[in-house]
């Protein structure tokens, strides 16, 4: 990692951590409250329905996120850097875990695509998810800002969390501590 952020400096990259992740309709159950003696009942709808998201952390905090409702593929994954490279200006370092759709030929293909040139890929070390810092925003998204969250279908789930990633983005000290717990800076 150090070589990574190192070179990242020298050639004045901005990293970029990208993670996936899904967020189902079952509510993320946190703590509940009751009278003592009465056990609450969360009555929900079984259902395997889910949103996948991929998203983004720099070390300035700042927050990127799409979310669809199928699995992500990496026709979507190129879509995601394509949004980031507009979003964020000059050239990126990706660090990202070892997931077959970050090693597809449809990402080779982008990557030597002129836009692509401003992109250089970093694998993490196989299962280790803890140096990734946005596996801590998923972490905070699901336990934090959504616990408890009962949606009725994917659409209120979408506005639900949109929000939810609103109100993390404007937390730049908890985002910047996530980089830096990740990066093991704390």
């Amino acid at each position: 990692m150090a070589r990574s952020k190192k070179k990242a400096a020298q050639e004045r990259r901005t990293i970029v951590f990208v993670d996936e992740s899904g967020f189902y309709l079952l509510p993320m159950m946190v703590r509940t409250y009751s009278p003592r003696g009465q056990t609450p009942i969360v009555r929900v709808k079984l259902t395997r329905d889910h949103l996948s998201a991929i998203g983004g952390i720099t070390q300035e905090g700042r927050i990127f996120m799409q979310t669809q409702e199928h699995a992500y593929r990496a026709e979507d994954v190129v879509r995601f850097l394509r949004a980031l490279l507009r979003k964020i200006s000059g050239k990126l370092l990706i660090i990202w875990d070892g997931s077959p759709i970050h090693r597809a030929n449809v990402i080779k293909t982008f990557l030597s695509s002129p836009i692509g040139k401003r992109v250089h890929l970093e694998r993490l070390p196989g299962y280790a998810p803890d140096l990734n810092p946005q596996e801590y925003v998923w972490n905070l998204l699901k336990r934090r800002e959504l616990k408890n969250l009962c949606c009725q279908d994917l659409t209120h789930l979408n506005q639900e969390l949109v929000r939810a990633k609103e109100r993390l983005r404007h937390r730049r000290d908890i985002l910047q501590r996530c980089f830096s717990y990740a990066l093991g800076e704390v």
